[in-house]
């Protein structure tokens, strides 16, 4: 189950171009990614290869405390009540609070801040009266490593021990389902992730999406949610109408290195004025659906499926479904249509555009859902995806992952669903990760937790 849960993927720059990385550099980041796994896993494969007599246990009763910071919550209520009146033995009266500092430790208990005054005490003298009492108590002792620090006025600073931390997760290797509890409430929820692009390589920002999204995928699938993993390809659009135009003048051409391909209809693309009117044209076949064209079409996305393949089955990445671009054709114009009727969306310059009501500027950016000449873009694709997973799906919570560059992108679609009720009531939620634009296969330092991931997330 651990390995599972390790073996978790990483992040797209969703359908975004940028340099392919080449397969030495995949490969390379792939390997030092298994290394991180193997040390996640030393531990657990210590309690794994135990007698099972020898084995420790994760108690039920510590599966129905919680997390560390409850029953420590209760163990300073019940010091509180113990040296200052019954009035004060209330978990609420805890203040217990995660570190807002790594030297600070784990948790910061602010009580004695709190009580202080009422109490007419010093407030370094109400916490050092509540150590004494917190130190002799048999679950602090096994939680917390002593003696415990009092800090400032009367902070006390409270640091989870070596010993509870990795007998701890030792406990969760041989306990069903982690020894976690499962979901009070269970959920659909789908989680959009890895989305690459048809006819290129998948890039370091594509296997970030992925693994974090798996990951996700992975930690809720453990709670007991019905999880829904989708993958949003980019297998649609005007690039393709160069692609097939290439492909067509060159039917004994070999595309099974499709980045030189690409490169090389994207010169003449650039080059070559007749060319490029004949793979607009060929934009409007592929949109109408001829059957010549589409043939091709899916010539060249079973292409890029063998390469995306071959990378998902190093990560151990399973169960990810393909919903590309190309899947809500159907569904785009019955959607514009809906935000049009529910006045949603409105006309600007020709085109179709949805504005955000909160924005005060005079200058305001539109949504653009359909252009001036009737064409549809990324945003109208992403709204009939918001439809098809609410109406079809049932889906309770969508989660997107993708680089926090397109927050903004997000935000916007976000707005004009949940503006329109046809659209359904589902939660949005994007999942962003940092672009700071270090190399990650090269980099010596570890990156802080928010470059990876910048929002707190519910499971």
């Amino acid at each position: 189950m651990l390995h599972k849960l390790a073996c978790a993927r990483s992040d797209p720059y969703r359908n975004h171009t940028c340099d392919a990385a080449r397969p030495h550099r995949l490969r390379e980041s792939i390997s030092r990614m298994r290394t991180l796994w193997l040390m996640m896993l030393a531990g657990v494969a210590r309690a794994l290869l135990a007698p099972v007599a020898k084995r420790p246990r994760l108690t039920r009763a510590f599966a129905a405390a919680g997390d560390p910071r409850e029953v420590l919550e209760k163990a300073v209520a019940s010091a509180l009540g113990a040296a200052f009146g019954p009035e004060y033995n209330d978990p609420s009266k805890a203040a217990l609070r995660p570190a807002t500092k790594k030297a600070f430790g784990d948790f910061q208990c602010n009580a004695a801040m709190a009580i202080a005054k009422p109490l007419k005490k010093n407030p370094r003298e109400v916490a050092t009266e509540l150590v004494e009492r917190l130190e002799a108590d048999d679950t602090v002792q096994n939680t917390l490593a002593t003696p415990l620090e009092v800090a400032g006025p009367g902070f006390v600073n409270m640091r989870l021990s070596d010993d509870y931390l990795s007998s701890t997760v030792e406990a969760m290797a041989t306990e069903e389902n982690c020894g976690l509890p499962k979901a009070s409430q269970k959920q659909t929820i789908v989680v959009d992730y890895s989305s690459p692009n048809i006819a290129k390589e998948m890039h370091v920002g594509h296997l970030r999406s992925t693994i974090i999204g798996d990951a996700l995928a992975n930690c809720l699938e453990l709670r007991g949610h019905d999880v829904i993993r989708q993958n949003h390809v980019g297998d649609w659009g005007t690039q393709f109408g160069m692609l097939l135009e290439h492909l067509g003048d060159n039917t004994d051409a070999s595309i099974s290195d499709l980045v030189a391909f690409y490169k090389e209809a994207k010169q003449r693309f650039d080059s070559d004025g007749d060319f490029k009117e004949r793979a607009r044209e060929r934009v409007v076949s592929l949109q109408k659906g001829d059957e010549s064209t589409l043939e091709a079409w899916r010539k060249l996305c079973d292409v890029s499926r063998v390469e995306f393949d071959a990378i998902y089955d190093r990560l151990s990445v399973s169960g990810l479904e393909e919903k590309g671009e190309s899947f809500y054709n159907d569904r785009l114009a019955n959607v514009v249509a809906e935000l049009e009727k529910t006045g949603v969306a409105e006309t600007s310059d020709g085109a179709l555009v949805v504005f955000d009501e909160k924005d005060t500027k005079k200058e305001k950016v539109p949504l653009i859902i359909r252009k001036s000449d009737g064409g549809f873009l990324y945003a109208t694709t992403d709204l009939a995806a918001v439809d098809y997973r609410s109406k079809e799906l049932k889906a309770n919570r969508v989660l997107y992952v993708t680089d926090a560059g397109q927050s903004g992108h997000f935000k916007a679609v976000f707005q004009a669903a949940q503006r329109s009720q046809e659209l359904g009531d589902m939660s949005l939620e994007h999942v962003p990760f940092g672009i700071s634009g270090i190399n990650l296969i090269k980099a010596t330092n570890p990156l802080p937790a928010t470059s990876f991931l910048s929002v707190p997330m519910t499971f």
